[in-house]
């Protein structure tokens, strides 16, 4: 793995695990030498894992649209920031400059950027890993509709398998690594 994409909330929740986790996968990443490519935000989340894994030496890309860029909310210490006319096009930049993805939690724009990548897959357009990094049992609820949604018919048992699930930084990479295409 050459770069993981990571999708994180630009908050950050009171419960310290969640900005722990993020904190924990950006020096992971860097000690690694994987690249960081993330949405270039200097809040929340996605400044945890941005920082952390400066700090630690790593690389870290940053893509941000005009208008949050505009807002003062995009990290200027970072190896190198894109600025993007929309987020269709800050995902497909994300997209294209990574090798696989970690969901940290987040709220809808990270929901937004996790299904549009996975159905991507399941389109047949990629085959790079998506992995959820479960804090305190964030996804469960994610994972459950999955489920549901193979249960009932509406979701083949293959593309099911798109989206793996790891319940640390370590078990993330691992899963990123090993993952095979479909």
């Amino acid at each position: 793995m050459r770069a993981i994409c990571v999708f994180c909330g630009s908050s950050c929740p009171p419960d310290p695990r969640y900005a722990d986790a993020a904190r924990g996968l950006g020096v992971l990443m860097a000690s690694r030498g994987i690249d960081l490519v993330y949405g270039g935000g200097r809040v929340g989340l996605m400044g945890a894992v941005a920082d952390a894994a400066l700090a630690a030496g790593g690389r870290v890309f940053g893509v941000i649209p005009v208008g949050l860029f505009d807002r003062e909310v995009a990290h200027r210490e970072l190896t190198e920031l894109h600025e993007v006319a929309s987020m269709h096009e800050r995902k497909r930049l994300m997209y294209d400059m990574s090798d696989g993805f970690i969901a940290l939690p987040g709220g809808l724009g990270t929901l937004d950027e996790l299904a549009e990548v996975t159905t991507w897959s399941q389109l047949g357009l990629h085959a790079k890993p998506v992995v959820l990094l479960d804090v305190d049992e964030f996804w469960d609820p994610l994972v459950a509709l999955l489920d549901r949604m193979v249960s009932v018919g509406l979701l083949k048992p293959a593309n099911r398998e798109l989206i793996q699930r790891a319940h640390s930084a370590d078990d993330a990479l691992a899963a990123v690594s090993s993952a095979r295409p479909l």
